[in-house]
């Protein structure tokens, strides 16, 4: 049986039952508090929690990605030393919103697992929740009453947190076989492999107050979850999840790269590479990169650990990508984007690897070295803290790679000492990821909902448009009924032409008018869980249920240009470096775009010129907006590009601007032509695999253009030459011309030939140079030299006698006078330097036999 098979089997099991069907959500959740989607409840987080209404369709299933690899829910350390543990897995669910309880849930559950997986009744064990006596009713009708066993709290209690939905839960046991694990942990309830849990019915039927008081639930809900990795492997009666089909290819992967055989009591290696291959394939394809900090990071540690166990078994270049591959093949044809990434995700996987092994031999040396002093020391001693920390500074080890190498050894790290070599820093492999919405959690969003549903959006069509005010929130989003003159808060009307900022546009500002007065300013509009929310200042005291005029800024046209020039952009940049290319975050404000797309190296200058020049040619062929509203099976079909971990809702709206198709619930121009002109200001890179271009269109273009003519009018004037090229290429030759001169001096200073007399060293030289070269190679020497005396006799256009002379017997004046009055001319100066002008080349030998004459016998 194929994994597709009891995926699909599940999903269409629980369709049957009325249940809708959810694709699996992003592994980067829309949670500020959760690192990764860690459960298959997340999507449903808020509908449990009671911060929105429960939907029309109370059923609901899904087959859910979800990764346990840093924060709260971390199993990395085990991955690898366990049969059952994994970074990323894939957790199948059934989900009740009030709707069906207990009873439908546990026999959909019996019903399942006996008749669909063909499991038999005689290995399977359930365990309920020691009070449960209603669960215990309900599961004596499927199977045993001693097959039922009742459970405390820490094994068969379930709550999202302190406070909150919380309550009993039931889960499902198979029995292996005590003929395969007969270990002395291998007892119902034990640590052992024997009995292991398939599935979780978690039944939430209470709410937990801040004095831990329970209170029933009006509407108890049921949120399960079955691991689909341990499902296989029973299934196909392996005893570990990595002897299963899903592992196995990876695994024989790794053999043929490293020329290892697998066995299974020390494939530990291997093990680890397969499941953390699996990992840095989907982070990676949902858009991930390899960073110094949070996910990023994790994504990091996770191929890091990999690598390292690569380099266990010989690898010593990159491997994990051609593993990644793998990964992509296997699991491609169910999450089809692996593959239409599978390119740029090896790409981003070896240049991260190969950044590592650069560093990973001479880790690996101080680690060991490091070691050999340990297990000379006893099994007491710990790891130097500030070795820890230099393999992580230094050597691009992450902590727990390093502890997780000592695991292997016994041995832990002095965390004290590593966590003051971190100083202020926190340790990044545990990063503190706490909620950035603590307001937003205890905001009346709900009451909102319930009382007025999600307001209507017009402003496709219009920027001005008289409407009620519905509600107003304060700044902790809590519900009030007034705004008192200059209060800020948060208004809801009942339609609005405010966009909220999404998918890279800013939210709208404007006024809020009445009476042609300016009630209020428009600082910002953002949605929250649907509701389309206003953040306004008062000019005056508000009340609800009050008429305003609302009017939207005269920046959306700017905003509009923008937004589409990104899709032109996103178009181009697929078309001219490959459809490996995927939006990776956006910004869009009046006066310039930021768009971050997926790409492993930066852009030539001529892939620069022609993504540009692709950009304008779209603009002008003056392709008008078609906007058109479809089924998203529809959109996809017809090329629609849908950017990763948005969602959507099963009508889409589809923007075409020409060849350019994407999913967009955004405002655009209504012709390219509209756009005007479309510059690049900037290249850069943002992170590991991901580029950066920043450009300008519309009024900003238009701006910048202006100021690059008025710099090359200035330029022009400076250069004093009509044509900016010429002028150029006369300066080029000028500078040209001057580091010949230079070049010229310096080798003439560096052959001057010089003598010495009592400590001073006398240098007389005729030599072609001009008068400027000739003096600057006098005031070398009488920088360089303590005492020198030195006359050079240049001879260009024209005949030059330079003299300096420092801390010695002779006035240079007068030197240079004797000298010229021989070759016809004359001159003078001061002691310490002098010059003069001559006419008698024929007479430079004598010229030259005077100057050190009067030297010699002025220094002897």
């Amino acid at each position: 049986m194929e994994t597709k098979d009891i995926r699909a089997m599940f999903l269409e099991y629980f369709q049957s039952k009325g249940h809708q069907v959810y694709a699996s959500m992003p592994l980067v959740p829309d949670d500020a508090s959760l690192l990764f989607t860690n459960a298959g409840m997340v999507q449903f987080k808020d509908i449990f929690t009671g911060k929105i209404p429960t939907p029309v369709k109370t059923r609901a299933t899904s087959a859910q990605l979800c990764i346990r690899a840093g924060g709260k829910h971390n199993d990395l350390e085990n991955v690898g030393y366990t049969a059952r543990h994994h970074t990323l897995f894939e957790m199948l669910g059934n989900f009740s919103f009030g709707d069906y309880f207990k009873k439908d849930a546990i026999a959909y559950a019996w019903e399942f697992v006996t008749e669909i997986l063909g499991f038999s009744k005689e290995v399977l064990y359930v365990t309920i929740h020691e009070s449960d006596d209603e669960a215990f009713a309900l599961w004596s009708a499927h199977i045993a009453p001693e097959r039922i066993k009742r459970m405390g709290d820490k094994d068969n209690f379930w709550q999202m947190g302190d406070t909150g939905p919380c309550g009993p839960c039931s889960e499902i046991f198979v029995d292996q076989g005590a003929e395969f694990f007969d270990g002395p942990e291998d007892y119902f309830g034990g640590d052992g492999d024997r009995f292991l849990e398939i599935w979780n019915l978690v039944f939430m039927q209470y709410e937990r107050d801040k004095e831990g008081n329970l209170k029933p639930l009006p509407k108890p809900s049921i949120d399960t979850g079955m691991g689909l990795e341990r499902v296989m492997a029973l299934l196909e009666g392996k005893r570990s999840n990595f002897d299963s089909s899903l592992f196995m290819p990876l695994i024989k992967k790794v053999e043929s790269l490293s020329g290892k055989t697998y066995v299974y009591a020390s494939g530990a290696s291997f093990r680890v590479i397969a499941d953390h291959a699996r990992s840095v394939a989907f982070l990676l394809a949902q858009g991930v990169n390899f960073d110094k900090d949070g996910r990023g990071y994790v994504l990091r540690r996770i191929l890091r650990r990999a690598i390292r166990h690569g380099y266990l078994l010989g690898l010593r270049e990159p491997f994990v990508y051609a593993v990644v591959e793998e990964v992509c093949a296997q699991m491609g044809t169910h999450y089809h984007y692996l593959n239409e990434r599978k390119n740029a995700i090896m790409e981003q996987c070896k240049a991260e690897e190969e950044r590592f092994f650069e560093t990973i031999e001479n880790g690996m040396q101080l680690f060991n070295k490091e070691l050999e002093k340990l297990k000379e020391q006893g099994s007491n001693a710990h790891f130097s803290g500030e070795v820890a920390f230099k393999l992580y500074d230094t050597y691009g080890f992450p902590l727990d790679l390093t502890q997780d190498m000592l695991r292997e050894n016994n041995f832990g790290v002095d965390l004290d000492s590593f966590e003051i070599c971190m100083k202020a820093q926190k340790e990044l492999a545990k990063a503190n990821w706490k909620g950035s919405g603590d307001k937003l959690k205890e905001g009346d969003f709900n009451a909102l909902l319930s009382t007025f549903g999600t307001n209507a959006f017009v402003g496709y069509t219009t920027m001005e448009q008289e409407c009620k005010i519905l509600a107003f929130l304060d700044s902790n989003f809590k519900q009030t009924h007034t705004l008192k003159e200059s209060q800020v808060g948060y208004v809801l009307l009942d339609k609005t032409p405010f966009y909220p900022e999404s998918g890279g546009p800013v939210g709208d500002k404007g006024i809020l008018m009445r009476d042609s007065n300016i009630v209020a300013e428009v600082l910002d509009t953002q949605k929250y869980f649907g509701l389309n929310l206003s953040k306004i200042k008062a000019n005056i005291p508000l009340t609800a249920k009050d008429c305003v005029v609302a009017k939207v800024d005269s920046a959306r046209l700017e905003i509009s240009k923008h937004h589409s020039a990104t899709h032109l952009l996103h178009f181009a940049l697929r078309k001219i470096l490959g459809v490996h290319i995927a939006q990776a975050g956006s910004l869009v404000e009046s006066n310039r775009l930021r768009f971050d797309f997926s790409h492993p190296k930066a852009l030539t200058s001529i892939e620069l010129e022609q993504i540009e020049t692709l950009v304008n040619a779209q603009i002008l062929r003056q392709s008008p907006q078609m906007c058109e509203n479809m089924a998203i099976t529809e959109a996809k079909a017809k090329g629609a590009m849908a950017l990763f971990g948005e969602k959507y809702g099963d009508v889409v709206r589809v923007i075409t601007f020409g060849d350019s198709i994407e999913l967009c619930g955004g405002i655009h121009v209504k012709n390219t032509a509209e756009i005007g002109s479309f510059y690049i200001l900037k290249e850069s890179g943002v992170s590991s695999g991901v580029r950066r271009i920043e450009a300008v269109c519309g009024e900003a273009a238009y701006r910048y253009g202006k100021n690059a003519i008025e710099s090359l009018r200035s330029a022009k004037e400076s250069l004093k030459a009509q044509d900016l090229m010429q002028g150029i290429e006369k300066l080029k030759e000028q500078v040209k011309e001057l580091k010949s001169k230079a070049n010229k001096s310096a080798n003439n200073s560096k052959a001057l030939e010089s003598q010495t007399l009592n400590d001073v060293k006398l240098i007389v030289l005729a030599l072609e140079a001009d008068t400027n070269e000739a003096k600057a190679l006098v005031d070398n020497a009488k920088n360089e030299n303590e005492k020198v005396a030195i006359l050079l006799i240049a001879q260009n256009d024209k005949i030059t006698i330079t003299a300096g002379v420092k801390n010695a017997p002779i006035k240079a004046g007068a030197w240079v006078k004797q000298v010229a009055q021989l070759l016809g001319g004359n001159g003078g100066g001061r002691d310490d330097f002098a010059t003069a002008g001559g006419k008698d080349s024929s007479k430079i030998a004598e010229a030259l036999a005077l100057a050190k004459d009067i030297a010699t016998n002025a220094l002897t």
